[in-house]
């Protein structure tokens, strides 16, 4: 999949009093412990994910699958690439992290995605239109800045 083709949902940042290596990890642990919840993996089966399973190498690296997304890239410390597609959309989640200085990183979350269809129109205004998702990326950012200082 090209995530670069997708069209821009939305992006969110924040800035981490910790250094980048500190953050990828906290990245990934964050994301490993929310997609490893029961209710995840329940939903990927329900929308028909292309995958539906977490597998693969830990720490996440390129071929690492979690419930609703395949990392199509990984640059520890830089940049991670989830992408996934199910029966109303495909879909990116690209995190970059950049080192601000003094010890502090900036992390974004992007999110690209196309939505095809009616069904995908409803499904696009069910989950960004409510602002389910935006409430839900920045929750994740929040706990990597927790987990990560």
């Amino acid at each position: 999949m090209q995530t670069a083709v997708l069209p821009c949902v939305d992006e969110h940042m924040t800035v981490i009093a910790a250094e980048t290596d500190d953050v990828w990890r906290g990245l990934d642990a964050v994301l490993s412990r929310t997609f490893s919840r029961p209710g995840a993996a329940g939903y990927a089966k329900l929308v028909r994910c292309a995958d539906s399973t977490s597998r693969g190498p830990r720490p996440l690296a390129e071929g690492s699958t979690l419930p609703g997304f395949r990392v199509v890239a990984a640059v520890p410390g830089r940049e991670l690439v989830l992408a996934g597609r199910h029966r109303f959309s495909s879909y990116a989640l690209i995190f970059r992290l950049e080192d601000v200085g003094h010890g502090r990183t900036r992390l974004r979350a992007e999110t690209r995605a196309a939505f095809p269809g009616l069904a995908g129109g409803l499904y696009r205004r069910l989950v960004v239109g409510t602002g389910g998702h935006a409430v839900g990326v920045r929750r994740l950012l929040s706990a990597v800045r927790h987990r990560s200082e």
